[in-house]
């Protein structure tokens, strides 16, 4: 199969550690990903702003970047679950809507890509340390990728998964929302944080690195000294600790 990443604009500027570590597990499952350097941001800001116009070009750059492989695999739901937006964005251009819906087909995020795709539910990693993970709003509810993270974690040798206190809400990010609801997002992170501090766990894991960005931002700035990890650089420390 022909797999191409799609890397985001946080794991991309940010977090280049979380792209690195899906490539290294999906090449123990024999996947080579190639890597478009043409792709860029999803549109998500200039959607949900409003500005669709904008949105389409964006959206177009990615179709043509991921137009000849067979999967596209994201670290992100939120960016993802953009591009499954992509078929209202074109929805008066028959030639476009096709390509939008062919992207979306064969667009998946991390976890549902092992887990859905490759049949993968245990890496075989070895993490001892307290756990506890956090929904995000886009990946569990837009995309439903709620049993996928918690498939792989339950394989996961000597960690501890610590449920977390009203792991559904939102951590207050939500991209514009954080910056036009400044007050509103922050009493919500600050909640959310309080309850992963409740949990005692060691490592905060998330498959959504602008979530966990948000929610890590806060943590700090109580210096509370909680790891914040992407699930794949969970799985990939621990299949490296097992080597």
């Amino acid at each position: 199969m022909k797999v191409s990443m799609f890397i985001t604009c946080i794991s991309d500027a940010m977090y280049p550690k979380v792209g690195e570590a899906m490539v290294r597990l999906l090449a123990r499952y024999g996947v080579l990903v190639e890597f478009p350097t043409v792709q860029t941001c999803c549109g998500q800001p200039a959607f949900n702003s409003g500005y669709w116009e904008e949105a389409r070009v964006t959206a177009k750059t990615i179709i043509e970047a991921f137009e000849e492989c067979d999967f596209v695999v994201s670290p992100s739901g939120s960016c993802t679950g953009m591009i499954h937006h992509y078929p209202k964005l074109f929805e008066n251009d028959p030639i476009m809507l096709e390509k939008a819906e062919k992207l979306k087909s064969k667009s998946f995020e991390f976890t549902q890509f092992l887990v859905g795709v490759l049949g993968v539910t245990d890496v075989g990693a070895m993490f001892p340390h307290k756990v506890t993970y956090h929904p995000s709003c886009h990946g569990s509810r837009l995309l439903g990728a709620k049993e996928e993270p918690m498939e792989l974690l339950s394989h996961v040798k000597g960690m501890e998964l610590i449920p977390l206190p009203f792991a559904e809400d939102c951590c207050g990010f939500g991209g514009t929302f954080a910056i036009k609801m400044g007050d509103i997002s922050g009493a919500m992170v600050e909640e959310k944080a309080s309850h992963v501090i409740e949990t005692e766990a060691e490592v905060l894991v998330g498959c959504d690195m602008a979530c966990l960005l948000n929610i890590g931002g806060n943590l700090r700035h109580r210096n509370e000294p909680i790891r914040v990890m992407h699930l794949a650089e969970l799985l990939y420390e621990g299949v490296k600790q097992q080597a």
